[in-house]
């Protein structure tokens, strides 16, 4: 349906329409730049020039790809210039009935075998189009910003939409260099339903005390290998934003309280505390402002000796490390326990540590987090049962000092933070699934491609067993007695039918 000759017309020159342009433009289309905005087709075209000129600084471009590039974004004065484009994409603000205008002006100047795709993140395809006369030539095209670096475009279609329209904005968009996946138009498609608990569940663990707000980011990042934390995260793409998408995604889907909004961001929210962009949100980045630090554990004794109970599953690679540490390992037959000193230590199961321990009989128990590779993480989390004692804590704490990791002994909370998270977000995505809005597969590029997650969520969990995660779903679930934690029927499925990782 399209191919480099086919004009491609971008409404919106602002840094994501400019970016769109650009994008196409790289990939050898003609390109028709418009915005309502005197003179800021124009400006769209210069602001990319200028960005591709610090990629001839640095030797990634030559000044001549450039130019070539930049000439083939012609910026426009009127809509009514569009009439040749093959495909219109539409970055502008988020109304519905804005967009139903400028698409019914469209159908009126193009032609009627013209594309014309939305880039909309939130509002639904079915209904851009339900103004339309002609709804099946409407798409989302979904780009995630900046849009010439990242890779994910979400394919929406609405419920009028051609399958081969669909099709072709998938080839076209993988003929750009973009990993696109298809989607139904659906309450935050793919990625913004399923990176939901992302945020939910770090505001949560802070809310109720189980650690502080930089703890929780370190421990994200440094044992989940995400990024950035969710407060870091929320700071820098604003509350205001964050805490509207939620609440509309929550609404959307009749308050279902999987997308519970969070009352510690509405209260960021109301004070105008929106994060980088006004100086203060969880974090204060007003000059002079020192960031907190995580909660570290100080160094402790290294142990002579430990003892593995039985094979440790995706905590395995930790015993190499015991080894090139010093320590002699023993291994034994048992369920999964790290015996060290008077302290066994287990992988979080979602329960308290504190309800485990009076479940097994074992006074000193201590749970640990999981981590994207226990053998590269820099960081773990435990979480001591109340009965623990002092030394049982410090003896665990040196075992995984030794192992060349920081500590941060984290208050007792179900789920812990990072298996807590990536549960959460798995179950979400095997709901989106098991709700027909896109297979497994787009799950994991969407999160990987959209949000720059370390794994895709699906093929994470199943990893670390998919049976592991059914139940510290089940254990968080009843910890709290709330519907927000019941598990995906899909995710049952696949637990009850034996896959395997």
């Amino acid at each position: 349906m399209f191919d480099t000759n086919s004009v491609i017309g971008v409404i919106g020159a602002g840094t994501m329409g400019a970016g769109i342009a650009q994008v196409a433009a790289q990939a050898g289309h003609p390109v028709l730049l418009f915005d309502a905005a005197e003179g800021a087709a124009a400006r769209g075209r210069d602001g990319v020039a200028k960005g591709l000129q610090k990629l001839v600084e640095r030797g990634k471009m030559t000044a001549e790809a450039v130019e070539a590039l930049v000439a083939r974004i012609t910026p426009i004065a009127s809509l009514e210039e569009m009439a040749p484009a093959a495909l219109v994409i539409e970055a502008i603000v988020e109304r519905l009935d804005v967009k139903q205008s400028v698409f019914g002006k469209l159908e009126e100047i193009c032609s009627e075998s013209t594309v014309l795709a939305t880039n909309t993140s939130s509002i639904s395809v079915t209904a851009i189009g339900s103004t339309l006369k002609r709804p099946q030539n409407l798409v989302g095209m979904h780009f995630f910003n900046p849009a010439p670096i990242m890779k994910l475009v979400e394919v929406i279609s609405g419920l009028d939409t051609r399958q081969d329209v669909a099709d072709a904005i998938y080839s076209l968009s993988a003929s750009w260099g973009k990993k696109p996946v298809h989607a139904k138009s659906t309450p935050g498609f793919i990625v913004n339903r399923v990176a939901r608990p992302f945020y939910a569940e770090g505001f949560r663990i802070s809310q109720e005390g189980g650690a502080d707000n930089a703890t929780i980011d370190a421990v994200i990042r440094e044992a989940g290998g995400f990024r950035m934390g969710p407060f870091e995260l929320t700071d820098l793409i604003g509350h205001d934003v964050n805490y509207a998408v939620t609440s509309s995604v929550f609404a959307a889907y009749y308050n279902d309280q999987r997308f519970l909004p969070s009352l510690i961001q509405l209260e960021l929210v109301n004070a105008g505390h929106f994060g980088r962009k006004s100086g203060k949100g969880f974090y204060d980045y007003r000059e002079g402002a020192v960031k907190p630090q995580p909660q570290t554990a100080e160094a402790a004794e290294k142990p002579a000796s430990v003892t593995i109970e039985g094979e440790l599953g995706v905590a395995e690679p930790l015993v190499a490390q015991f080894e090139a540490a010093g320590i002699e390992v023993i291994r034994t037959e048992g369920d999964g326990r790290i015996r060290v000193g008077d302290a066994t230590l287990v992988l979080t199961n979602g329960q308290f540590s504190t309800v485990r321990a009076a479940e097994t009989g074992y006074r000193n128990l201590i749970q640990f987090d999981l981590a994207l590779d226990y053998a590269a993480s820099t960081r773990i989390a435990l979480a001591p049962a109340d009965q623990a004692d002092a030394d049982a804590v410090r003896q665990a704490t040196g075992l995984f000092q030794a192992a060349g990791k920081a500590v941060s002994v984290i208050d007792d909370i179900p789920g812990m933070i990072v298996m807590r998270t990536l549960a959460m977000l798995a179950n979400e995505g095997f709901d989106a699934v098991n709700q027909q809005v896109c297979n497994e597969e787009a799950v994991d590029i969407a999160m990987q491609g959209g949000v720059n997650y370390p794994r895709g969520p699906i093929s994470w969990a199943t990893e670390v067993g998919l049976g592991r995660i059914l139940n510290v779903l089940r254990n968080i679930g009843a910890s709290y007695g709330e519907d927000r934690y019941r598990p995906s029927p899909l995710l049952l499925r696949k637990v009850a039918g034996g896959r395997k990782a």
